[in-house]
């Protein structure tokens, strides 16, 4: 069974900076391409970046490129989105997702908030 299980959300101040994490269990991860996507109030899921499974390239949505950076560390299986300057439009429920774009599976989701 595919298990994705996100933590590192929270409140934090524009310009402010985050640690998101993704522990994977359940299939083959240093063989898979992983995602982070989010999901904004009143917003259709956005992708927002992903990393091949050798770490060799990653691929970040513009509005982010620059802000954030993905890794990942396939001894450990885990996967984490470093945010740094976030912004008020960065304020969504954060997923981490196996595979491309959307990935075929997605945890259930950390909450991040860009808020004064």
């Amino acid at each position: 069974e595919v298990q994705l299980v996100e933590s590192g959300g929270g409140l934090v101040q524009p310009g402010g900076s985050l640690t998101l994490s993704c522990a994977a269990s359940g299939f083959t991860f240093g063989n898979t391409a992983m995602s982070w996507v989010r999901q904004a109030p009143g917003k259709e899921l956005e992708w927002v970046s992903t990393v091949y499974s050798d770490s060799r390239s990653k691929s970040y949505l513009a509005s982010v490129k620059g802000r954030f950076t993905i890794s990942r560390d396939n001894a450990e299986n885990m996967v984490y989105l470093r945010m740094n300057s976030l912004k008020s439009e960065d304020t969504a429920l954060y997923y981490c997702a196996r595979g491309f774009a959307l990935g075929t599976d997605r945890g259930q989701g950390t909450q991040v908030t860009v808020s004064s």
